[in-house]
């Protein structure tokens, strides 16, 4: 089975007072990527509860006619680490200009804000599971996102797509993956898109149905693929990027409609801590398997879905408590502090 990871945000935004959220440096905080990032992280977790449970054991991939296989496969394998990656952008771009605000030296607090996440993910490499991606992200970051705020926005908008077809080039390189769409998310903040993401419904309309038209064949030649064929890495890795940009097109056209206080209700919470969550969900999913007892790949195909849906339930009552309370989660704030170097308020006024 292929793992997927996910980070929380690169920018953490405090949540004003009152009905309507903004940031710490003033702007308005947009809903939609807390939905977008919650829902993301339901994905993450299915795809990633085999992998955990086995720390570090072989899990046997997916027999494409297996009915976890015709479900995983399509749905959740490589679909939702995509999304994580694009975000991770966003929010560094968003920091940057935050950072630009309040400081004369904002690259400096970029700077930290990767060394203090290259630290955590090496902790959760060495002490929990080796799968981390935190690590991974941080190191990117340091090599490619942060010498990316010198180029002018046009250079980082040609450079994503660059990245990106080379990692389906040489047959879906998850690290040429991850600095595309580190790139991308960064040219749509400095393009504005990001500002205009909730103003309308027909782009992400279009935009989705032309995505999921892609995918179809892309998910035909997944099929009849062999798994160990580069063919099959070529067109894993390109179904996940059709059919994550799918999803979050999805989500903004279900967020312009009376849905989307519900979308808010159940994704919102998660998204917003999104670190601590993608932390603890490592710690819960090996005390499932230790429960469990038996090796993953034994597991009956309701196993997962379960597990993942339980660790879901009590992080969603988790996050939606602690956020009535706190302005953050405590990896947030304890990454926050890490940031900016003095402590941040936590509890809400």
């Amino acid at each position: 089975m292929h793992r997927e990871n996910v980070t929380s945000p690169a920018v953490h935004l405090r949540p004003g007072e009152g009905g309507h959220a903004t940031t710490s440096a003033g702007r308005p905080r947009i809903a939609a990527l807390d939905v977008v990032r919650g829902f993301a992280l339901c994905g993450i977790l299915l795809a990633n509860v085999q992998p955990i449970a086995a720390t570090g054991a072989f899990v046997p991939p997916s027999t494409p006619g297996g009915s976890e296989a015709a479900w995983l496969g399509v749905l959740v394998e490589q679909r939702f680490f995509p999304i994580f990656s694009l975000l991770f952008g966003v929010g560094f771009s968003l920091l940057l200009d935050s950072a630009a605000t309040r400081t004369a030296r904002p690259r400096v607090i970029l700077l930290r804000r990767l060394l203090a996440l290259l630290a955590l993910g090496v902790a959760h490499f060495l002490l929990l599971w080796h799968g981390d991606i935190l690590s991974t992200y941080a190191v990117i970051g340091l090599l490619v996102l942060l010498p990316s705020t010198w180029l002018p926005r046009l250079a980082v908008a040609a450079l994503a797509p660059a990245f990106i077809a080379v990692s389906l080039l040489v047959g879906g390189d998850r690290f040429a993956l991850i600095a595309g769409l580190f790139l991308l998310g960064s040219a749509l903040v400095r393009y504005g898109v990001i500002d205009r993401l909730e103003q309308s419904a027909r782009v992400p309309a279009t935009l989705g149905l032309v995505l999921a038209a892609a995918a179809a064949p892309v998910l035909w030649l997944q099929a009849r693929s062999d798994p160990a064929g580069r063919a099959f890495g070529i067109s894993l890795a390109g179904a996940g990027l059709l059919i994550a940009g799918v999803y979050v097109c999805a989500l903004l056209v279900v967020l312009r409609t009376p849905l989307r206080p519900v979308l808010r209700a159940v994704f919102a919470p998660l998204g917003r801590m999104a670190l601590t969550n993608y932390l603890s969900a490592t710690v819960l999913v090996l005390v499932a398997g230790r429960a469990l007892g038996s090796p993953p790949h034994t597991w009956p195909v309701a196993a997962v879905p379960l597990i993942a849906g339980v660790i879901l339930a009590v992080q969603w009552v988790w996050s939606t408590l602690w956020l009535r309370r706190y302005r953050q989660g405590p990896l947030e704030w304890l990454w926050r502090w890490a940031t900016w170097t003095r402590r941040p308020p936590l509890r809400r006024e």
